[in-house]
Parts: C-alpha cells; sequence; structure tokens
C-alpha cells in the first residue's frame, strides 16, 4: 500500500485552521460577537448590503445558521431586511446605522489583533505563505472528471 504522502499535509491543514478559529474566537468574543455573526458584520461592512444566498456564499456560513444569526443581530439592531428593488423575491441584508458604527470600530481592532499573530513574519514570508495557500486552494477546486483524480 503506498504511504499517503498529503496526510502530514492534510493534518497541517486542519490544525492551522483549528489554531486560527481558536485564536480568532477569543479575541471576538472579548468584542461581544459570535465567529458567525462577526463574519456577517464584516463581509456586509462597507457594501449597501446582500441577499442571504450571496451572504451564504461570503460567509460560508449555511442557510440554516444563516437565518438564525441574521435574526440575533436584527434582534440587537445591528442589521435589517429590506425589500430587493431588483427582485421582489428576495430580501436584502444590509447593516444599519448602529452596524455599521460597529463594524468600523471593530473590524480595524480585530484585524490589528491578528495582525499580532504575524509579528515573526519577513516581508518574503508572507508571498511564500500567500503562494503555497493558493496552491493548496486550486488542488481542492472540484474536479469536473471524477475518474481524473482517482488514485
Amino acid at each position: 500500500m503506498q504511504k499517503a504522502l498529503a496526510l502530514p499535509s492534510l493534518r497541517e491543514l486542519a490544525r492551522c485552521y483549528q489554531a486560527f478559529e481558536t485564536y480568532s474566537s477569543a479575541h471576538l468574543r472579548t468584542l461581544g460577537f459570535t465567529p458567525p455573526q462577526f463574519d456577517i458584520i464584516a463581509t456586509l461592512g462597507n457594501t449597501s448590503g446582500m441577499t442571504s444566498k450571496e451572504l451564504g456564499e461570503k460567509t460560508l456560513i449555511t442557510k440554516g445558521t444563516l437565518t438564525g444569526v441574521v435574526d440575533r443581530l436584527m434582534a440587537k439592531g445591528l442589521v435589517r431586511r429590506i425589500a430587493s428593488l431588483t427582485d421582489g423575491r428576495c430580501q436584502i441584508v444590509q447593516l444599519t446605522k448602529k452596524g455599521e458604527a460597529l463594524f468600523a470600530k471593530t473590524f480595524p481592532l480585530h484585524i490589528a489583533y491578528l495582525q499580532c499573530a504575524f509579528t515573526g513574519f519577513k516581508a518574503g514570508d508572507y508571498e511564500q505563505v500567500e503562494t503555497a495557500l493558493r496552491k493548496l486552494r486550486e488542488a481542492f477546486k472540484p474536479v469536473t472528471d471524477v475518474h481524473h483524480h482517482n488514485p
């Protein structure tokens, strides 16, 4: 049986994602957000809003979870749903003035917090990491010919 050469890379990818989530989530809780709530606020920031479908695609939050998170953000007065001007069948989710103010305050704080994790990085390190991540992301793109990648 051939050794699974990708297994150590897959383990490291999972560990990296878990470490990022733990690091990011701890700070988000101090700002009063759950990760999905902040994901929605950050995604809607500096936009005129988007449909739930677009929001789900950009945040990768499932439709069922997305509805509940948006409902909770509405209850806090941070987002609202308005009728789409172009498609009467869908609604646009957008930040309220209160939500915009919270985004303007918390987004830079969270980016600065995340930046702290890169303290030991040199300029060339960023390019190396981005290149490796881009290559890895490309490897996970759906394959149209399923038989092509069967081992």
